[in-house]
């Protein structure tokens, strides 16, 4: 009985350790929420994340709230370190990111090795929510200070 309880706990821990990556998934902003102290929202924004084999896929599309269209994409490792812009803005050339904890992140956006923008993000208790902070210049250009809630869609 004492080893099928400790089976019992490793299979569970294991399990948690192999779990998908909390912030894959689709995000979607809700306006209501965001917050910007320099910059305007945007009209709309999705962020959508994958995961493939140990990088995650982030894809950033919505609408400027000048009407622009917002596309940005790169690609970073799950555990943090260097990325790679993948659909480019000319405002970045790479990416960066540190995980903090297991629901939370930093990711730095660079220009010619100088970080132009940095986004915390933080993903909710319950999974529904992303919170992103925000400092820099945009992909679109725009200079931004903003706190965005995201709700999972």
């Amino acid at each position: 009985m004492r080893y099928t309880k400790l089976l019992l706990v490793l299979l569970g821990f294991a399990a948690t350790l192999s779990a998908a990556d909390l912030f894959v998934g689709t995000w979607k902003m809700n306006p209501a929420k965001a917050k910007y102290s320099v910059g305007k929202a945007p009209k709309e924004q999705t962020i959508t994340i994958t995961e493939t084999g140990s990088d995650l896929e982030v894809k950033i599309e919505g609408i400027a709230a000048d009407g622009s269209k917002i596309s940005f994409g790169y690609t970073i490792p799950a555990a943090g370190g260097n990325g790679k812009v993948v659909a480019a803005s000319p405002y970045y050339d790479s990416v960066s990111g540190k995980r903090v904890r297991p629901n939370e992140r930093i990711v730095s956006y660079i220009k010619g090795g100088k970080s132009v923008y940095t986004a915390r993000s933080r993903v909710s208790a319950d999974g529904s929510t992303l919170s992103v902070s925000s400092k820099g210049l945009s992909a679109s250009g725009q200079t931004v200070d903003a706190n965005v809630v995201y709700d999972r869609q």
